[in-house]
């Protein structure tokens, strides 16, 4: 065992505690309505490494959806089918420095397709990529793919959640048919693209899953507990680029000075993070900030790397 992972052992419980307290700066989301119910102050981390340890520390049992840490996932599993150039024909590569569910870009700037695959237009392209001859059929799909890289055959999706969503969603609902006007969407059926949508971000998860899907990318797509490559390292390359520049929505560049790790967020208080070659990470801490990340959850990552030194950059 390492000094530094005896290290984590003793510490983070203590820095988990202290970060505790910037919850009460934050609000749980409650534009879908059923997020609302989480509790503001909770906050838990995981860390996996690939010798098949784990550290927990605070309320990492706490269930939670995927929300837009999802949207890491369905791109990797739409460029396993698709490949860069089908799915990159959809979508762009460049940060937007606008909120995760603007549509202002899709009209301004030419050709109209949305920048990236993290922002929800993007994550809605890169849905109606997914191989399957009905939504039934592509959310199987997904779910088996979740289930594999999390080692939980259990995984489902939150039927409140999903129908909480799909009631209230009338941005993502325009957003959608804004791509279908624009091209993006060709010769699929909106609803049932944003069936698949609304599905894949209301899978249920703890703070477990979102770590051991995280190491899989800290390995490169391997899986470091069955010793099987899971997604090609290309791939996994790419996510990750995404992660750094655009995974913590309009925070992400000064989460990367701050923390320097490829992460993912969600609105449900939600992040993914990793260290390469070593620990998948995964946090919850429903009260966000006003940019839709976890404020607890950030400042918890940032003491955490600071002190090991973990940056990328």
């Amino acid at each position: 065992m390492s000094a530094e992972w005896n290290e984590l052992q003793t510490q983070l419980p203590v820095w988990l505690e202290a970060s505790r307290q910037r919850a009460a700066s934050g609000k749980v989301a409650a534009y879908i309505p059923e997020l609302a119910n989480a509790p503001a102050d909770a906050l838990g981390m995981t860390i996996c490494d690939g010798h098949q340890q784990a550290l927990t520390a605070g309320d990492c049992g706490l269930q939670f959806t995927l929300q837009s840490i999802s949207k890491v996932f369905t791109l990797l599993l739409a460029l396993m089918d698709q490949g860069e150039e089908g799915v990159f024909a959809k979508v762009g590569m460049e940060p937007t420095g606008d909120n995760f569910n603007s549509m202002l870009k899709l009209e301004l700037v030419d050709p109209g397709i949305p920048f990236n695959p993290l922002i929800n237009a993007g994550a809605i392209a890169v849905s109606s990529l997914i191989h399957g001859a009905t939504p039934a059929e592509k959310i199987n799909r997904i779910a088996a793919f979740f289930q594999e890289l999390a080692g939980d055959a259990a995984l489902k999706i939150n039927e409140a959640v999903y129908l909480s969503e799909t009631k209230t969603a009338h941005r993502n609902r325009s957003l959608a048919y804004f791509l279908k006007a624009n091209g993006v969407l060709e010769d699929v059926d909106v609803e049932e693209v944003l069936e698949v949508y609304f599905k894949h971000c209301s899978i249920e998860v703890n703070c477990m899953h979102l770590a051991r899907m995280a190491l899989v990318l800290a390995f490169d797509g391997a899986d470091p507990v069955s010793g099987r490559q899971l997604v090609p390292r290309r791939y996994v390359q790419i996510a990750k680029t995404f992660m750094i520049t655009c995974g913590m929505y309009n925070e992400s560049g000064a989460f990367a000075i701050r923390a320097g790790l490829p992460a993912k967020s969600g609105v449900s208080g939600g992040i993914l993070a990793l260290v390469p070659g070593k620990y998948g990470i995964g946090v919850i801490g429903p009260a966000l900030n006003s940019k839709g990340n976890s404020t607890a959850g950030v400042h918890l990552l940032e003491t955490v790397s600071n002190a090991f030194d973990w940056s990328l950059f």
